[in-house]
């Protein structure tokens, strides 16, 4: 009797860990925060083995770089370089559907590092003292024979090559003679384009003498070529200069800065995984989502919902036109029956998926929009008038005998049931509704204006009367008709303003589904998997800030930050788990920078070059500021400073004071800028 209630005890005490664990009560870094870069120091570190890993991205390249430490804190590393544009044939024993996958790759380990000899010794890099990142990697090893190596690890942002970059310092009293030995490798293949080669070659002095405290430096260069391109024209030097500059211009543009070092750093982090991931293609250039599979093309939520309403706040103009040419390829590809438009164009915009309609109308009219809107340009306004057009039509077009617009799936393609009419499409038909009146007003159409005006007035109705429901016993939504659990899309009202029913929402959303990951798809008794995406977590924050639930929406995003910037896997938002375990998409990050705009501070584009600023800032913070944040392609920094009560406001144009103003905490207002 006595064992049994020993192990009941034992029991009940995994269920309470494992509670903790889940609803985010227990979490421990791994990494700390070091000026604008994040550090693990291996020497201190007793959680091992540990295994991670990282996606880099340039125009013609991109990488997830696996890493794995072991007890002795020795590395290995995998690296699985990605050539997106390089199509290659679909293997005799590959499915069919890998022909939209079919990007010339390699995974690489660590059989072509370089050896180098000295003393009768072959140097090795040591065990791993710490690793840092600011995008790049990072990691320092143990001093071998008086020779210290430190490697760093970034793509090429213009080239199809990826480079690892090894820096030797003498730190022995003594000289030290060093020969450089290294093996070159060259494999071909024949793909669509012609003949593809990868190469591993080191660039770098075969010998070297190095004086005490002298380095020097060398580089390992994973590269492809094309055809008749010659690989050693690619030099590490140039690549190391194009990521320096890329950096430098996401560091110094779209700047929060807040009394919370956490949001500061991963904010910085998600803008440059948003803008890195964008490539060469037959579309122009274009941003794609990454995470190993989506490459060289667009989809209807990553690019045209989530990654291009961000890339106007940025001053980097690569970013907006990636955005502007996704939306000009919906555009061109606009049905001329009255069937549903393709969700996403693959390969170069070769394969357009139209096997299903997720809703993609209502991505489509809301993520252009907004685009649009924060833009500020009038010939671009009128260019892609006919899309928004087009997909507001759609949407209205597919009402139900109740108003609710259908749709056979939603950005989940199935994963999970949705019903005939979900939330999802419908708060983004709202949406576009609600930002697609403020382009009819500012291109005198007053029709549409009315109409949809009248449209978004019966939209409310619509998320308030049919999608309105007690589930668990909070005052909130079911995703469609027949639904009985908790959803996370239930936050998307939130997101679009709509708060009638925020208080059991909010509270259905952080604390029935949230977990140490964020919130979970769905809290359904039946299924056990703990099924989580952040895009949905981030909407949900960026709806409790609209929502002014201030302190709840801080704790949230902090732990939430927290776990993605220092915690076990690091050091940017990811897409899904268990589904693609949990890979750096870029959207996704996208979506993390406007909790901060659209949330915290509540931004939002008005006709006629106006903005609205609602923000909602935690109780204990003294000061906000957002500096050369892009609006209607002009620089502009905004300034809070709390004084007792009371916010004082300043807008500068580049060094020009536009406004300045006292407003209470809560307290929203317009300015024109």
């Amino acid at each position: 009797m006595i064992l049994k209630s020993f192990f009941q005890l034992l029991f009940m005490l995994f269920l309470g860990l494992q509670y903790l664990v889940l609803n985010g009560q227990h979490s421990e870094n791994f990494w700390t925060i070091q000026g604008s870069s994040i550090h693990w120091d291996m020497e201190k570190e007793n959680r091992l083995p540990h295994k991670e890993n990282i996606e880099m991205s340039g125009k013609k390249v991109s990488s997830i770089i696996y890493y794995e430490i072991d007890k002795a804190r020795n590395i290995s590393i995998e690296r699985d370089i990605i050539f997106p544009q390089l199509r290659t044939y679909v293997k005799s024993n590959e499915p069919a559907w890998k022909k939209y996958r079919a990007y010339f790759r390699r995974s690489i380990g660590d059989e072509f590092l370089p050896l180098l000899k000295v003393d009768q010794t072959i140097i090795v890099p040591g065990s791993v003292t710490s690793i840092s990142i600011e995008g790049k990697l990072i990691i320092n090893h143990v001093a071998q024979n008086g020779l210290q190596i430190a490697r760093k690890l970034y793509p090429s942002m213009e080239n199809r090559q990826f480079v690892e970059q090894w820096t030797i310092t003498n730190v022995d009293s003594i000289e030290k003679d060093i020969v450089l030995s290294s093996s070159v490798f060259s494999q071909y293949e024949e793909g669509y384009k012609g003949t593809y080669g990868i190469h591993v070659f080191v660039e770098g002095p075969s010998r070297k003498k190095l004086m005490p405290n002298q380095s020097y430096e060398i580089a390992i260069n994973y590269a492809a070529t094309l055809n008749d391109e010659v690989v050693e024209e690619l030099g590490w030097e140039n690549a190391s200069l194009e990521r320096e500059q890329y950096l430098k211009v996401i560091k110094e543009n779209l700047v929060i800065k807040s009394p919370d070092a956490i949001l500061n750093q991963l904010f910085y982090f998600s803008k440059i995984r948003a803008a890195e991931s964008i490539f060469e293609s037959k579309m122009g250039l274009v941003h794609s989502p990454g995470g190993g599979n989506y490459y060289v093309g667009i989809w209807a939520n990553d690019q045209i919902e989530y990654s291009g309403p961000f890339f106007p706040f940025l001053n980097y103009p690569i970013g907006k036109e990636a955005a502007y040419n996704a939306y000009l390829w919906f555009l061109k590809n606009i049905p001329k029956d009255d069937g549903h438009i393709a969700y996403a164009f693959e390969v170069d915009g070769n394969f357009p998926m139209t096997h299903l309609d997720r809703g993609d109308a209502a991505m489509i009219a809301y993520g252009t929009s907004k685009y649009l809107l924060a833009m500020g340009d009038t010939e671009m306004k009128m260019k892609l008038w006919p899309l928004i057009e087009w997909s507001l039509a759609y949407c209205k077009n597919k009402q139900n005998n109740e108003g609710a617009i259908e749709s056979e799936s939603d950005e989940m393609e199935g994963r999970i049931p949705t019903g005939s009419a979900n939330l999802s499409t419908n708060s983004l038909y709202y949406g576009g509704l609600k930002s697609s009146m403020q382009i009819a007003k500012d291109l005198n159409k007053v029709d549409n204006y009315k109409n949809y005006k009248k449209e978004k007035e019966r939209m409310e109705n619509v998320i308030k009367n049919y999608f309105g429901a007690e589930i668990e016993g909070l005052k909130t939504y079911k995703y469609f008709k027949e639904n009985k659990f908790l959803r996370h899309w239930i936050c998307l009202p939130l997101s679009m303003g709509i708060l009638e029913r925020k208080e059991g929402t909010l509270e259905a959303l952080f604390s029935n589904l949230w977990t140490n990951e964020g919130v979970l798809v769905e809290l359904n008794p039946a299924n056990e998997q703990k099924v989580f995406w952040d895009r949905a977590t981030l909407y949900a924050l960026r709806g409790a800030f609209k929502a002014h639930a201030v302190d709840l929406a801080y704790e949230k995003l902090l732990a939430y930050s927290e776990k993605r910037l220092l915690g076990d896997h690091v050091p940017y938002p990811v897409e899904a788990y268990p589904e693609n375990n949990m890979k750096h998409l870029s959207a996704e990050s996208a979506l993390y920078a406007l909790v901060f705009l659209e949330g915290m501070l509540g931004l939002e584009i008005l006709a006629n070059k106006e903005i609205q600023l609602n923000p909602s800032f935690p109780k204990d913070w003294t000061f906000f500021n957002l500096e050369n944040v892009n609006i209607f392609n002009e620089n502009y920094s905004l300034y809070f400073e709390k004084k007792a009560e009371v916010w004082n406001v300043r807008i500068f144009k580049e060094t020009s004071l536009l406004f300045q103003s006292n407003i209470k905490s809560g307290e929203g207002f317009n300015i024109q800028l």
